[in-house]
């Protein structure tokens, strides 16, 4: 008889399961479990393509450059992520294993990002890769169902002996890329490995055995089997992903010395979010990735059984960051090393409030896609744009900026600041690389890429909800409320101007929810050319209901103005400083735009620049960059730590700056974001 898992999550999912299995419905060419409580659903993979425009022009780069590149960084063999491994495993190469512990789970990101790409191109090449690495994942997982490369090629590690091995990290990405293949290909082979899988750690830890009680680094697991549970309605999958919530926090962690071997940690307790309850916290600590990994774990299960104390912690911890935490990119874990608010020592992340260094700030690119992927669903949960806006002030920036304007190469570290002559921090490298011991980052960046399209729109039974702005195709089931066709035309983000067009209305759509961004104060709405008389409030969703017909139109304009953004007082990295931002995009300045012999450091913005805002052809895709008159302060080279304040008044300066996202890509110049005020 299976044992019944303690906590919460028991008490509750056993009467939601069967409520929302019977709620299954064909979606997106596959049967999925629709979450009851969230405010909407996710299109299909296949419901929805960007057809021009910026997102077009980077889902093209990740599907003819960064994937096949990224395959010949997986097969290199100085990379930190290892295709090889599975060869190796499957006896068609000799060796022992390659790589770092985390290696499968990159690898496994890699396979996510070719099923979201084959799911919109149908590219036999994508659905032949994918066939042969999925074959010899099957061959590399034994019996059981376990399957991880670094320990079963490593006659030195025992399986479930030390958590940051990333067992369960490389399993949770394994569930997930394997529920987006069934979506894009129909195919159950992968989905057939990921069952057996999770079968095995539901044997393993739904029984909670005491010595696996802190087990589990980065938990990826809990999404991943949140993803298999509505990819099958097999109820075992959400079950146990609540029971690893459960685990986080649950017995108190030992400090000092540790003689039990499965305990031991460098970095116990608050790097991992595991010395307070998930329940019982309201502070973001530790590690940036782990801690919104479990967050986005935590949100997908609220969407599956709508238990209000974790919703509740999220939204609490969920303002610790964006009230406190958060970069002005959108970038999130601010520190290389820190401690923790309860004197955990801690490294990748976050630091006490208002701590947001810039020539130092880590901001490691999983995070920031960790923290997208966090807000997505806070907004399925909720309908508050606000999560809206930061999902894509990542997406434009702090993700973006980790991969080069050709999508070949990559960054680790996103800060906000680069200056010479200084000591660089882990693995904050000086230019961009192909190859790193730590892959972690690239495919990341490739699947969310993949992804943008399906975070563009959601459904709902009586309304569509546009969330995203970009030029793109939706056709998709109104939730079983009939067949809805729509066309989006924008020039967005270097243009405010979207048009909308209802190509095909079915009976059930009352309302089309048009995301109203923060920063948009003088929004104009119009429908077949008529001005509306609805609110638009900035950071909102304007509600448009009437009875709609193929064929109508919106239309809707935000003047895209420059801002000069000033950080709380309580950052004190940047007063006096401020930051330049047009429509969602953050704006730095690099010092290859200055004269030679022009020291950044000395650069100023006046309070009432006038901009010049006009496209560069020098730029691939041609961005809009902002040029204005600055100041340029006197001053020599320093060479000491102080010295008394040089005389002399400003001269004028010009002063060029490009998206954020576009930096380090002509070298290793210096830039800023935040630049000093008149």
């Amino acid at each position: 008889m299976m044992q019944k898992p303690k906590g919460f999550f028991h008490q509750v999912v056993g009467g939601i399961i069967v409520l929302v299995a019977l709620l299954s419905s064909a979606w997106g060419n596959q049967f999925v479990v629709l979450s009851p409580h969230a405010q909407f659903q996710p299109v299909g993979l296949k419901d929805v393509y960007w057809t021009e425009g910026f997102w077009a022009e980077r889902f093209q780069l990740c599907h003819k450059i960064v994937l096949p590149k990224m395959k010949e960084a997986l097969l290199d063999p100085e990379n930190g992520a290892s295709l090889i491994n599975f060869r190796i495993a499957a006896s068609l190469e000799e060796g022992g294993h390659r790589g770092r512990d985390w290696s499968d789970g990159d690898c496994y990101k890699w396979l996510e990002a070719l099923a979201r790409v084959y799911a919109v191109t149908a590219d036999p090449q994508l659905d032949r890769e994918m066939d042969y690495w999925i074959d010899l994942i099957r061959r590399t997982q034994e019996a059981d169902g376990y399957i991880c490369t670094q320990i079963q090629l490593d006659p030195t590690k025992d399986r479930w002996q030390r958590r940051h091995h990333h067992e369960l990290y490389n399993m949770g990405h394994l569930m997930t890329a394997a529920a987006f293949h069934y979506q894009a290909t129909g195919k159950k082979s992968f989905l057939e490995v990921a069952e057996k899988l999770a079968d095995y750690l539901y044997t393993v830890f739904a029984p909670r055995p005491k010595e696996l009680g802190h087990f589990g680094w980065n938990p990826s697991n809990i999404m991943g089997l949140v993803d298999l549970y509505r990819a099958t309605g097999k109820p075992r999958y959400l079950e146990l992903a609540g029971i690893f919530v459960d685990m986080r926090g649950s017995v108190p962690y030992p400090r000092g010395f540790v003689s039990d071997p499965k305990l031991w940690d460098p970095h116990p307790g608050d790097q991992t979010q595991d010395r307070v309850p998930l329940r019982k916290e309201s502070y973001a600590v530790g590690h940036a990735v782990t801690g919104p990994y479990l967050y986005c774990g935590a949100a997908d299960i609220v969407a599956e059984t709508g238990e209000k104390l974790l919703f509740d912690a999220l939204v609490r911890i969920w303002h610790d960051v964006v009230d406190r935490k958060m970069s002005i990119s959108g970038g999130i874990g601010a520190h290389h090393h820190t401690v923790s608010i309860r004197g955990d020592q801690v490294h990748e992340a976050f630091g006490l409030p208002y701590e947001l260094p810039h020539r130092n700030a880590y901001n490691e690119t999983c995070a920031n896609i960790a923290h997208a992927m966090w807000n997505w669903r806070m907004l399925r949960l909720t309908g508050d744009a606000r999560f809206t806006d930061v999902v894509e002030l990542v997406l434009y920036n702090s993700m973006l900026s980790g991969m080069s304007l050709d999508g070949e190469r990559f960054r680790y570290t996103n800060p906000l600041a680069r200056l010479h002559g200084v000591e660089r921090g882990t693995h904050d490298s000086l230019e961009r690389w192909r190859v790193s011991r730590s892959y972690c980052c690239p495919p990341n960046v490739a699947r969310t890429i993949a992804a943008t399209a399906t975070l563009a729109y959601g459904i709902s039974p009586n309304a569509v909800w546009i969330h995203l702005y970009g030029s793109s195709r939706l056709e998709t089931d109104l939730c079983g409320g009939g067949r809805l066709r729509l066309i989006q035309q924008t020039n967005y983000p270097w243009e405010g101007f979207v048009k909308v067009t209802l190509e095909q209305v079915p009976d059930g759509l009352e309302c089309v929810r048009l995301r109203i961004p923060g920063w948009a104060t003088e929004s104009v709405t119009r429908v077949n050319g008529a001005v509306l008389d609805v609110p638009t409030h900035p950071g909102s969703y304007c509600e448009l209901r009437r009875q709609w017909s193929s064929g109508d139109v919106i239309e809707l304009e935000f003047p895209l103005k420059v801002r000069l953004m000033e950080a709380n007082p309580l950052v004190e990295s940047a007063r006096g400083q401020v930051a330049v931002m047009r429509g969602p995009l953050l704006y730095c300045l690099e010092s290859c735009d200055l004269d030679p012999g022009v020291d950044i450091r000395n650069v100023a913005l006046r309070r009432n620049s006038q901009w010049n805002v006009r496209r560069d052809s020098g730029l691939p895709g041609e961005m809009v960059i902002l040029e204005t008159e600055g100041l340029l302060w006197p001053g020599k080279p320093w060479d000491r730590l102080y010295r008394p304040l040089e005389e002399g008044s400003p001269a004028p300066v010009t002063i060029r700056m490009i998206p954020y996202f576009a930096w380090n890509n002509r070298g290793p110049c210096e830039m800023l974001v935040w630049i000093p005020l008149d």
